[in-house]
């Protein structure tokens, strides 16, 4: 099992970005490689990516859900992998999010880009372009304010 973490400052209040995070459907729109994500329940997400030329269908669900501080999740079929993604407020007006994935590679394409740090810069870029998204709108796109426990 492989892990990544990183962290991304936001110019936005903590609810702000919580909210846009909980908005799955919107993830294409700064998350390379994810093609669809469709809300299927509230704890149920259906994605459809191709990241290197791989294309993929899993279900995630989310297994927690607090609002303003975290959701966690794990793939339900398909590859291996969950994580969580924390919000914290350093400010009233700027938020620190810390995305945390753990995945399994599969087969030698995706072992060998593991190795080379491929997931850790996508997912880099995926929380910048995340920032300049939100940080652009200045307003999320919709809210999910449920809890999961």
């Amino acid at each position: 099992m492989s892990v990544v973490d990183e962290t991304i400052e936001v110019n936005v209040p903590v609810r702000t970005a919580y909210d846009q995070w909980t908005q799955f459907e919107s993830f294409p729109q700064f998350m390379e490689g994810v093609e669809e994500v469709r809300q299927v329940t509230d704890t149920r997400t259906h994605w459809r990516t191709e990241i290197g030329g791989v294309k993929r269908e899993f279900d995630a669900e989310i297994t927690e859900q607090v609002p303003d501080q975290r959701i966690a999740w794990r793939a339900v079929d398909g590859p291996d992998q969950g994580g969580v993604v924390t919000f914290d407020a350093p400010d009233p007006n700027r938020t620190r999010i810390l995305l945390e994935l753990d995945y399994d590679p599969e087969g030698a394409i995706e072992e060998a880009g593991d190795k080379l740090g491929v997931v850790k810069r996508r997912v880099k870029g995926d929380l910048e372009r995340f920032k300049e998204f939100i940080e652009s709108r200045g307003v999320e796109t919709g809210a999910w304010r449920g809890e999961v426990r």
